[in-house]
């Protein structure tokens, strides 16, 4: 099997499951009792905070809570600070290309009085500081944006909207203030991130994309920010998240993400690397192709390219058939026929969305597993538009 969809998910790698067994099978007292066992496995939820902590350039470790997912970082983020000042201020910022956890929160707020603006996004699915600035009026709360898309792998300017808030922020009484939100579930492990450079005021992260186990994830919460519990029932997480800690799950995340920053300057390289020459490729043998997402500003991993004509879920069935696993966008959504909301975002119209392919590169793919794609892809496009309608129909007009 060729894997390429490591933007879905990743294969936990032998040095975090060697961690986590201990905590599974030796160590596996609840963090919560006060005897000695269990204040080991507690002290090993406190060094896997510090690890975290200081992949992304934290003041402290106390300012990471664990979750149970990316997703849960995110509701718990955007959904505390609109309830806490639901009776003052009711207005959120985001873009049209978020990940659904983003976007269905926001929906949701909608429903109960919060008025969401959904900046529009460029052809390579990028908003700018000015279009954020531009859109904050005196009830904003909150700007919402992730540091690099999901689908298309866009990498957003992030450091330059955090900036456009301070400024603004400068301006405002305390409390008064806008919070700035990123999900970096894709690109914390990936590619630098420093919260106090981006001026960011809480941050969510994921486990699984970076090759620590599912089911555990965190959010930065900056110090002096104010965050309701979201799960009741509990004193963990310093009485703001119940539920007893995924203990296994905490000290594997801490280790993948300690290895990732450690790895992370050849990682880019190589996979830079290989994701320039896969895109070549592709786009030199298939004609009625185009690369989605910003040509340079993307993550290292990412190609997202359209092919006219067809539909990506041809594609994804035939490479299966081949051995090659990839998506045609988020894994969140793959059950839907509707297009990518992010293609669509960019301009693309239905017809065109509907052909995309998502190849994302891993730590262990070779140029040996691009090129089979290399090989077989040209093949798989040239049966699909035998077959297509919508192919037909444009040789008919030529």
């Amino acid at each position: 099997m060729i894997y390429l969809d490591n933007a879905a998910t990743t294969q936990v790698r032998q040095e975090v499951l060697d961690a986590m067994i201990e905590y599974m099978r030796e160590n596996y007292a609840n963090p919560s009792s006060i005897y000695q066992n269990a204040s080991c496995v507690k002290v090993a939820m406190d060094v896997a905070r510090e690890k975290i902590a200081r992949a992304i350039n934290a003041d402290h470790s106390n300012e990471i809570f664990f979750t149970g997912s990316g997703t849960e970082a995110i509701n718990w983020a955007i959904k505390s600070i609109a309830y806490e000042l639901f009776e003052n201020r009711k207005h959120i910022i985001t873009t049209a290309i978020e990940h659904h956890a983003v976007l269905h929160t926001c929906k949701y707020l909608e429903t109960v009085g919060y008025d969401v603006t959904y900046l529009p996004v460029d052809e390579y699915g990028m908003v700018t500081a000015q279009q954020v600035a531009n859109a904050i009026r005196p009830d904003t709360i909150m700007v919402a944006v992730m540091m690099a898309n999901n689908e298309v792998g866009t990498i957003m300017p992030v450091a330059e909207i955090g900036q456009a808030i301070k400024k603004i922020n400068e301006t405002r009484n305390r409390e008064d203030r806008i919070y700035f939100f990123i999900d970096a579930i894709q690109a914390v492990g990936h590619i630098p991130v420093d919260v106090n450079e981006l001026g960011v005021d809480l941050l969510a992260i994921s486990g699984h994309k970076i090759y620590a186990a599912k089911g555990v994830g965190a959010l930065y919460v900056r110090r002096g920010v104010k965050l309701m519990p979201f799960i009741h029932g509990g004193g963990q997480e310093r009485g703001r998240r119940g539920g007893t800690e995924n203990v296994a799950g905490i000290v594997g995340m801490g280790v993948a993400i300690e290895l990732a920053i450690k790895e992370m300057q050849a990682e880019n390289e190589k996979q830079t690397a290989l994701r320039d020459y896969l895109i070549t490729q592709i786009l030199e043998k298939i004609p009625y192709s185009k690369l989605n997402g910003h040509p340079t500003k993307r993550l290292p991993s990412n190609v997202n390219i359209i092919f006219d004509y067809i539909e990506g879920e041809g594609i994804l069935l035939m490479l299966d058939f081949n051995g090659i696993c990839a998506s045609s966008g988020s894994a969140c959504t793959s059950g839907s026929l509707d297009p990518s909301h992010v293609l669509l975002a960019m301009g693309l119209p239905h017809e065109r969305a509907h052909g995309s392919l998502r190849l994302s590169i891993g730590k262990d793919t070779t140029k040996e597993d691009l090129d089979k794609v290399i090989d077989v892809l040209p093949k798989i496009i040239e049966r699909l538009r035998q077959i297509s309608p919508l192919w037909e129909e444009k040789e008919g007009a030529i």
